[in-house]
């Protein structure tokens, strides 16, 4: 099982999954518990005894979803409240008036399938992904441990437990060594709590030091792994601007549509004495343009291909608006290791201090490595240069290997940031050995630390082993512990990281490196890289405590070394004080803290469980340049979308517009639904589908309502006094059989020309695929006009030349004024 155990310097290297957060004050009995088992002797269950259990269903076998299934997906998009009112209306259409008036309601099916499938994809893309992030937990049966899947493990399983490691079912403590539990996903308490034997540990919680293992008492849904593993691997639309923002729209749609409406009805129906059908024809032909229907389908459409296009990519995105919200972060916080460097290192140098042998040296490391059954990076460099007896190397000296041995050991904790071991020597002397962070264990102003200085300076990582008096456990082990040997170790740097922070730099997005390893050593690190303000660096021992003063410190500098966990948060809650948007990336049960507070949570796909359970992004090549495609892919779904709502709100306010001009001066309302459906499809159905989809590197900007409707109200303004100008107009010109059809074919002419110069303006900046677009659309409703059963099928005939001229010079009028005020907008409130 590939862990991910904290290491030396407060860093963290390989583990798996994912729980999320749950009422602390929620309810921890089952509604129906099962018989607790008895105690478990150490190899675990045998195979008949796990047969029995399934047999008797005790296992644990809750499916871990990480999307909507197929009929919540059919659900969401068909039962809308925009569905039910056109799908009403297409009814009432379909007995009143020839089909071509009932093409909306086609279009609606087209739309609503388009949408089904496309989340249907990203369902399959999320499921897929999910599978390959998913938890391999340890048990151990007849002896023997081994990798299962969760939904493996039945009623009295011995599930073993290691640094990082996610608690997947309930259970009892039955061995522990040093282990430290965080349940703070489950009582928002930070502060690990130590287990031992016949404590009880809950689902959700993980590991942060040592390792153990435990019986499971309750699995499947009695316990609470089968809600939090749910829950947080949902495809789940949590909040975002973008979508709030629709709803806002939406919201007020609504209201300004009701009203509207009913004067309609009234209007068309009972003040105007027309014939019946079509009466309710071209009541319809009002209403159903006020609908934006088509909006909540496109962004819906534009986040689901964004998951997929990112899953190609092997990122997981747990929580779709994380695509957006990373599109709108202006800080990057990185973790050093794993992030900036690979999980690997090398012993570049081991110097011995005050004296010490060499070879003695040697061995002690060489035993020490022993000491951890869960070695983590730094420890796992010294164990391959240093291989125990019967590995590839031989013993340097110190007596026989084999004779040495390890009689108690405590693993790295971040909050020491050093780890020990208790030796039996060959000689039988016993000594205590401590191995960690050099400023930690030498006091202030030791004159090792200069030289040690020198080489973090070059971007080395140093450990110091040092003796210590006493018993490992004793408190203050390290108070005295005599210094022996520096250890320096080598970092191994991502290729791809230098290019990823020079995207950054370039996007404007400042990038914060928090590490637990020495701030010199990470400056020199971020400065090999190319960070701008690398040579910025603070020992976070130093950080002031005061939120503002931090905040200031955080804006100041680029580096901060000798992080907590605790101040990794607090760093993060000072930069959101200031009105930033903070991405975290991390990979280590340290980072799991600020990964839940940050605005999003980036996690690789080889971190620890608890990482990625809390972490909305999960990168599953633990590749950190896969986030310059995140963002990407962020900025095209909001600066797309920005784009088509402008479109489609244009749409409505004229539409609502050209129905109070119609109840006020009691008129025929002009168009059918037909004249309309053409209209949407050409001008804005089409190319906004184009557009959605299109690229765009736009920087993401805030206050996506306010700056949709700056543009679309004076837009649809226009089009609908421009359309409504060209309709008075032709009803003076015009008289007797077939005006009503000749007044309804110039004002459609007018309406598409200006609803054709506001696709024209969206479109900018041009490219040859945009204006091919654009192009395509003006060459359709050209072949609707001059083909004749295009003209009968679509009620479309020009009559005449001096009135469709007249429309043709108010909608080159009101074009020029749609160009005025769309810069004048523009100068005002920036774009």
């Amino acid at each position: 099982m590939t862990q991910r155990a904290l290491d030396s310097s407060g860093e963290q290297t390989p583990g798996s999954s994912r729980p999320t957060m749950i009422d602390a004050g929620a309810e921890l009995d089952p509604v129906h518990p099962m018989e607790p088992p008895p105690a478990r002797r150490p190899d675990g269950l045998s195979t008949a005894e796990v047969a029995e259990r399934v047999a008797r269903g005790e296992v644990n076998d809750v499916p871990v979803r990480s999307s909507r299934s197929v009929t919540e997906i059919v659900r969401a998009n068909v039962f809308t409240r925009f569905n039910l009112i056109i799908g009403v209306l297409w009814v009432i259409m379909l007995f009143v008036a020839p089909i071509q008036d009932s093409l909306f309601g086609f279009v609606i099916v087209a739309n609503t399938g388009i949408g089904i499938i496309q989340e249907w994809r990203a369902k399959k893309t999320l499921d897929s992904l999910a599978v390959i992030g998913e938890a391999k937990p340890t048990v151990r049966r007849d002896g023997v441990a081994a990798e299962i899947s969760t939904s493996e493990i039945v009623l009295g399983d011995l599930v073993e437990l290691g640094p990082g490691d996610k608690v997947v079912v309930d259970g009892t403590v039955s061995e522990a060594d040093s282990l430290e539990i965080d349940e703070s996903l489950l009582t928002g308490e930070a502060d690990p709590v130590i287990k031992r034997a016949g404590d009880p540990v809950m689902s959700g919680s993980f590991v942060v030091a040592g390792g153990g293992a435990f019986t499971a008492t309750k699995v499947g849904r009695e316990a609470y792994a089968a809600q939090l593993a749910e829950e947080a691997s949902r495809f789940t639309l949590v909040h975002s601007e973008l979508r709030s923002g629709i709803s806002t729209i939406l919201k007020y749609v609504t209201w300004m549509m009701v009203p509207t409406a009913i004067g309609l009805i009234i209007s068309q129906l009972v003040v105007k004495d027309n014939n019946f059908k079509e009466s309710v024809a071209r009541t319809v032909g009002g209403i159903v343009p006020m609908i934006p229907e088509g909006l909540v389908l496109l962004t819906s459409v534009a986040f689901a291909i964004g998951v997929v296009r990112l899953g190609r990519k092997q990122c997981l995105v747990q929580e779709l608006p994380a695509i957006e919200g990373l599109a709108r972060v202006d800080v990057v916080c990185l973790d050093k290791t794993g992030t900036l460097t690979e999980g690997g290192m090398d012993v570049t140098e081991v110097r011995p201090l005050n004296g010490s042998d060499e070879a003695y040296v040697t061995q002690v490391l060489r035993t020490f490595g022993s000491s951890d059954p869960r070695p983590n990076a730094s420890l796992q460099a010294i164990i391959d240069a240093y291989p125990a007896a019967g590995g590839d190397a031989h013993p340097a000296g110190g007596g026989d290997a084999e004779s040495w041995t390890v009689t108690d050991a405590m693993p790295f904790s971040s909050a020491r940031k050093y780890s020990g071991a208790a030796l039996t020597e060959a000689d039988g002397t016993d000594s205590v050995w401590l191995l960690g962070a050099p400023d930690v264990l030498l006091s202030e102003g030791d004159a090792t630390l200069t030289e040690i200085e020198q080489l973090n300076e070059q971007g080395l990582r140093v450990l110091l082993l040092a003796r210590a008096e006493g018993e490992l456990d004793a408190p203050g082990a390290a108070a005295g512990a005599a210094p022996t040997a520096l250890v320096v170790l080598e970092q191994r740097l991502r290729p791809d990281a230098g290019d990823t922070l020079a995207y950054f730099a370039d996007q404007n997005v400042a990038t914060k490196v928090i590490s637990g390893d020495n701030a010199v050593s990470v400056g020199a690190v971020a400065g090999k890289l190319g960070l701008a303000g690398a040579e910025n660096t603070l020992d976070a021992r130093r950080l002031p405590t005061d939120p503002d003063e931090m905040a200031t410190a955080m804006e100041e500098n680029a580096v901060f070394g000798r992080v907590t966990p605790q101040q990794k948060r607090d760093m993060v809650a000072a930069l959101q004080s200031r009105g930033h948007t903070v991405a975290m990336t991390g990979d280590g049960v340290n980072d799991v803290l600020a990964l839940k507070d940050a605005d999003i949570g980036v996690s690789m796909g080889s971190g620890s469980e608890a990482t990625r359970a809390v972490a909305q992004i999960v990168l599953l090549n633990n590749s950190f340049a896969t986030l310059p495609s995140v963002v990407a892919e962020g900025r095209r779904v909001i600066g797309n979308i920005t784009r088509v709502a402008t479109l489609f709100l244009t749409k409505t306010v004229y539409s609502v517009l050209l129905a109070i001009l119609v109840v006020c001066f009691q008129v025929e309302y002009p168009f059918l639904p037909r004249h309309l459906t053409l209209l949407s499809t050409l001008t804005i159905g089409v190319p906004a589908f184009f557009l959605a989809l299109a690229p765009n590197k736009e920087r993401a900007q805030p206050h996506f309502v306010r700056r949709v409707m700056r543009y679309a109200i004076p837009s649809g303004v226009i089009a609908a006094a421009a359309t409504f100008a060209t309709y008075l107009v032709a009803r003076h010109y015009y008289s007797g059989e077939g005006a009503l059809e000749a007044e309804t074919s110039a004002a459609t002419l007018t309406l598409f020309l200006v609803s054709m110069w506001v696709l024209a303006i969206i479109a900018r900046p041009y490219t040859w695929w945009r204006v091919g677009l654009v192009a395509a659309m003006g060459l359709g409703f050209l072949i609707v006009l001059v083909v004749p059963w295009l003209q009968d099928f679509f009620a479309l005939k020009l009559v005449g030349a001096p009135m469709p001229w007249t429309a043709v010079g108010i909608a080159v009028a009101a074009a020029a004024l749609l160009e005025f005020t769309w810069r004048w907008v523009g100068r005002r409130f920036g774009m």
